[in-house]
């Protein structure tokens, strides 16, 4: 289990901005992801260092974007101002979360604009629409070639900000409370709202906060 990804989630009017502001601030430059059918979503995608990735979501004026529980959760964080949506962590086999939480993965694809379609399951984001601090989690089953982080990059995820507790999140992912992202630090925070406040980057000019 590792750290996959990290999704910030706006409104479909945003999403050039939000793309070219947080780009900017890093030094780096996101591409274009596509979209996902059966989410009702879009997406442009920052390659990172690691094996990881930064996610600019939004969901589409599409009717699976109010079905499918990835949209809803995009468009709820984007209709509460936009930001941080949730963090996600890969696993090798999602069989064992499907018998705990007692409902199967949801299938995802998406087809990048040279054509190449991704696939994978996730299960997850009905619980962290209901708590934001908790992950989601998913099984690639495109080739690790195909995978977003793919093209690599100078710039890597450093810190992140949350607000949340370290014992629930240790018992729903069964990893170490104080380490759940590995060689990620956690910067735990004692907020009202819990979730994803912020996320430090190693760029080429320093570290960088971007909220």
């Amino acid at each position: 289990m590792r750290l996959d990804h990290i999704s910030y989630a706006c409104t479909s009017s945003e999403l050039a901005d939000v793309v070219q502001r947080i780009g900017s601030d890093l030094g780096a430059t996101f591409v274009d992801g596509g979209r996902h059918p059966s989410f009702g979503t879009r997406n442009f995608i920052l390659p990172l260092a690691g094996g990881t990735y930064v996610e600019v979501v939004s969901a589409l004026d599409h009717p699976a974007a109010t079905k499918a529980a990835f949209g809803r959760a995009v468009q709820m964080r984007a209709d509460a101002g936009g930001g941080w949506l949730g963090w996600a962590v890969s696993v090798d086999d999602v069989c064992p979360i499907e018998q705990r939480l007692g409902r199967p993965a949801r299938a995802g694809h998406r087809v990048r604009p040279d054509g190449t379609e991704l696939r994978w399951k996730q299960i997850g984001l009905l619980n962290l629409m209901e708590d934001p601090q908790l992950p989601y989690f998913i099984e690639w089953d495109s080739p690790a070639t195909e995978h977003p982080s793919a093209a690599g990059g100078p710039v890597t995820i450093g810190k992140v900000e949350l607000a949340g507790d370290p014992e629930t999140i240790a018992a729903w992912l069964g990893e170490q409370a104080q380490s759940p992202l590995g060689e990620v630090l956690i910067d735990w925070r004692d907020d009202d709202e819990p979730g994803v406040i912020a996320v430090w980057f190693n760029t080429l000019h320093g570290m960088v906060r971007i909220d």
